[in-house]
């Protein structure tokens, strides 16, 4: 049975990581308000967004190793505190690249709060509470990243500093609490980490994501083939290989190669992969709705409450029906789902009930992307003594999604410098990349193999 002090605990992870998630999409209906604060143009200004995801990738395994190291409970508090200073710097920025430098400090220290939190759970829980309360975490990860535009369009009303403002009195308080409610951990002093894989998987992803920024999408093949462009993705995809090679040798690996001989495992996480994309997108349909249907900032944040409502409805009854119907099939129907909606609004924009309708079905399609279909497949093909690790995978891969969507939408919007045929054309592409996700869903296991797959397992 779950104690009191259990419970305080879980209620003080929960703030943390809904802090951390949130600002991954509060960001979004503040965009057009903070371009003219510092003078921007569209391709630069999502950066915002993008630093902040590839901070949250890095600091996510690195915090990971040094709360093995150092003691969960020091480094979840230096988390919070990074959090709590990068919101400081983001609102006292004199420059645009000091905001950026505030959004990098505040994704590395966001990026370690959900692990740790994680890991503490399977510290204090029992092993038959630990499902529950990692179910909790996990689907407050998902939801507060598309909820944060909301809560960022509701502070708008004041102005865009009040984003990050509230951040900076509620680290106080997580940092105190954490270090008078949370218990301390064994350290391991001898636990290595492997630094050479996160230094190449971090200049890998800076290059890749910054080359794909550059492009012009009215003049793809120019901009492709400029040095603004094409040196940086070929040296990020040179850099791929070497990665492979230093993952497989290291003792530690950040991401564990082995499990991607798995074709399962390749599949759901190239799906996770996608599901990054289409997440991303959601936090540019606030800006989306202002060019096409001229809303406020604070008018347009709230088009996103049909994406969150229906994740929040969606998301338990997939989990009831995936017994029923297996992964593939619900993963199929919500992908499905989500194409649609992501056509109607890359399409017909310039309909107040189309984006009602749109961010319902992409809801649908997002609460089962990144619900418990793909981590149940992920736990299924996963050796036990490797199950934490694939669910970290599909966090990290999904991240990386993350990071190319942003860049990629503001590649778009950029070409046409925020007209609304760059957010149209965005929106298409990111549909047909939908196309390819449910293909790629076709070729997972059926219901029966799944079960043939579980006999073995056992």
């Amino acid at each position: 049975m779950v104690n009191n002090g259990q419970i305080r605990i879980l209620f003080l992870l929960f703030v943390g990581v809904f802090m951390g998630a949130l600002d991954m999409g509060i960001v979004g209906p503040a965009l057009p308000a903070i371009q003219p604060y510092f003078g921007v143009n569209e391709r630069v200004l999502s950066w915002i967004f993008t630093i902040y995801i590839l901070f949250y990738i890095l600091g996510t395994p690195l915090m990971a190793k040094l709360s093995d190291i150092y003691g969960r409970k020091f480094i979840y508090i230096l988390d919070i505190i990074l959090f709590g200073i990068g919101s400081l710097i983001t609102v006292t920025a004199l420059s645009f690249e000091m905001l950026l430098l505030g959004r990098a400090i505040q994704g590395l220290g966001a990026g370690g709060i959900f692990p740790v939190a994680n890991a503490f759970i399977g510290d204090i829980f029992p092993p038959e509470k630990r499902g529950g309360a990692l179910g909790i975490l996990s689907s407050v990860w998902g939801l507060s990243f598309v909820l944060g535009p909301i809560f960022g369009g509701l502070l708008l009303n004041f102005a865009w500093q009040w984003l990050f403002i509230i951040n900076i009195p509620i680290s106080i308080i997580v940092a105190l609490a954490s270090l008078y409610m949370l218990p301390l951990s064994v350290k391991n002093p001898l636990s290595k980490f492997d630094w050479p894989g996160l230094i190449v998987l971090g200049v890998l992803v800076t290059l890749l994501s910054y080359g794909i920024n550059q492009i012009d999408a009215y003049n793809f093949l120019e901009s492709l083939l400029s040095l603004n462009v094409l040196p940086f993705l070929v040296i990020s995809l040179l850099l791929f290989p070497i990665f492979r090679k230093i993952e497989i040798n290291v003792q530690n690996p950040l991401i564990p190669i082995d499990l991607f001989r798995n074709k399962e495992v390749k599949l759901v996480n190239s799906i996770m992969f996608g599901t990054g994309l289409v997440q991303a997108s959601t936090i540019f349909i606030p800006a989306f709705t202002i060019a096409a249907i001229s809303f406020s900032p604070s008018q347009a944040s709230l088009m996103l409450l049909p994406i969150v409502l229906t994740m929040a409805i969606s998301a338990p009854i997939i989990g009831k029906l995936l017994d029923k119907f297996g992964s593939r099939n619900i993963m199929f129907t919500g992908i499905f789902t989500m194409i649609l909606g992501l056509f109607i609004i890359g399409f017909f924009p310039k309909s107040f009930f189309v984006f009602i309708l749109s961010g319902i079905l992409i809801g649908v399609g997002l609460g089962t992307a990144i619900g418990s279909p793909p981590r149940y497949i992920m736990l299924l093909e996963s050796p036990p003594r490797e199950r934490a690790s694939g669910q970290g995978i599909l966090n990290i891969i999904t991240s990386i999604g993350q990071l190319i969507g942003g860049a990629l939408i503001g590649a778009f919007i950029g070409s046409y410098t925020g007209k609304l045929i760059g957010y149209e054309y965005a929106y298409i592409f990111i549909g047909i990349a939908a196309v390819i996700m449910l293909i790629l869903t076709i070729n997972l296991k059926s219901k029966v193999e799944q079960q043939e797959t579980m006999k073995i397992k056992k």
